[in-house]
């Protein structure tokens, strides 16, 4: 659809549910407005980029509509920060903006929380170049603003007249902008409720399930090769790093056990315990069969090769979203599509701990616990 005037009581209830929803993701200094400023700077900067690789690679980006709709999202967050640190209501900066004059417009309509995104693609025209200009120059604009600067909320609401100008001009609905921003700010830095997160075997029999509480002994013998004992039987077959340069992705399976314990999701780890979920013939080929098998070893693969890079996380604390990002898109289709990015941190981050225990120690005992959802170190013949 088409934008449409700007509807005050719906927007006003979007913009203050939205506006409370991602409060507790904002993790920028409270009291600081610049950072937030140079922020929002960016996200303008992406935004546009976006829009050239539209004109650049015209329908083989097929990713566009998705992308500009997250771009303006992201533009829309780091405002509403602003808005946050200068005491002003978010809400009442768009209707005072929207209803500037007849030419900005705003796509709000019946939007709830069920809204799905299927927006055709956006084309781009000699019109939205135009107004993505006139947004970077607001933009710049609002970098000299300060708390205390009384011109803040005239050049506020500026950029937010040229953001609306030019979301009328991609013709993507601002409902969905706001919740796709909504749920990607919530489903990224929301720690969330073990209790509330999904249990994709629970309605199976105990011999179809993974296992809720698991020890599995890691050894490399002399020629390299890796080992695994669960219960004093070898499970799997021995690995080599497959590569020149020795890196210890011999002992990557531990990745699998940490998806296992905190994700409760790991086809490759079903496939070793025979534990996979026959009793249903669709989920046994969709869920746990070879395709889903293979992508979970790939989405490993992927993950060790960045991780390389980053010294296996060692002293990191959080995960960037674009690597999380990619990990969702890689899981599409599968059941563990439905763990938020959060919780693929912790398994990620947690199974990166224990991997370099057993990588420098060359073995050790892996301990997993689905309940608490976690994944821990002892060494061989020692205690927890």
């Amino acid at each position: 659809m088409r934008a449409a005037l700007l509807d005050e009581a719906t927007t006003r209830s979007l913009l203050q549910e939205y506006a409370a929803s991602v409060a507790l993701t904002d993790r920028l200094p409270p009291d600081k407005v610049q950072p937030v400023l140079m922020g929002l700077f960016g996200e303008v900067g992406s935004l546009m980029a976006t829009s050239k690789k539209r004109l650049r690679d015209e329908d083989a980006y097929s990713e566009y509509s998705d992308a500009v709709c997250e771009e303006f999202g992201d533009v829309l967050w780091y405002l509403g920060a602003i808005c946050r640190r200068m005491k002003i209501k978010l809400e009442a900066l768009f209707l005072d903006a929207g209803n500037k004059d007849n030419a900005t417009r705003l796509a709000v309509a019946n939007c709830t929380a069920e809204t799905r995104l299927e927006a055709s693609v956006p084309i781009i025209s000699a019109k939205l170049e135009h107004v993505l200009i006139e947004l970077g120059q607001a933009a710049s604009g609002l970098l000299a603003i300060n708390a205390d600067n009384e011109a803040a909320r005239r050049l506020l609401l500026e950029f937010v007249n040229r953001y609306l100008r030019a979301i009328d001009a991609v013709g993507v609905r601002f409902g969905d902008v706001v919740l796709f921003n909504s749920h990607k700010a919530r489903d990224r830095f929301i720690k969330p409720n073990f209790a509330e997160m999904p249990v994709f075997d629970s309605g199976f029999d105990p011999e179809e399930q993974l296992p809720w509480e698991f020890e599995i002994e890691v050894t490399q013998r002399k020629s390299g090769q890796s080992y695994l004992r669960m219960n004093g039987v070898f499970v799997g077959d021995p690995l080599t790093d497959n590569i020149a340069d020795s890196d210890g992705y011999r002992f990557h399976d531990v990745f699998h056990f940490a998806y296992a314990a905190i994700l409760h999701w790991s086809p490759t780890f079903r496939a070793l315990l025979k534990q996979k979920r026959k009793s249903n013939k669709v989920v046994d080929e969709s869920q746990d069969g070879g395709r889903a098998i293979v992508v979970e070893e790939g989405l490993a693969a992927y993950i060790f090769s960045r991780a390389k890079r980053l010294e296996f996380f060692a002293s990191h604390d959080r995960v960037s979203y674009d690597l999380l990002k990619t990990v969702q898109r890689f899981v599409q289709g599968y059941e563990v599509d439905a763990c938020p990015a959060s919780l693929w941190e912790i398994a990620i981050l947690e199974g990166y701990k224990v991997f370099r225990q057993v990588r420098d120690n060359e073995g050790g005992v892996v301990i997993g616990n689905r309940h608490d959802r976690m994944i821990e170190y002892r060494k061989i013949g020692g205690r927890g």
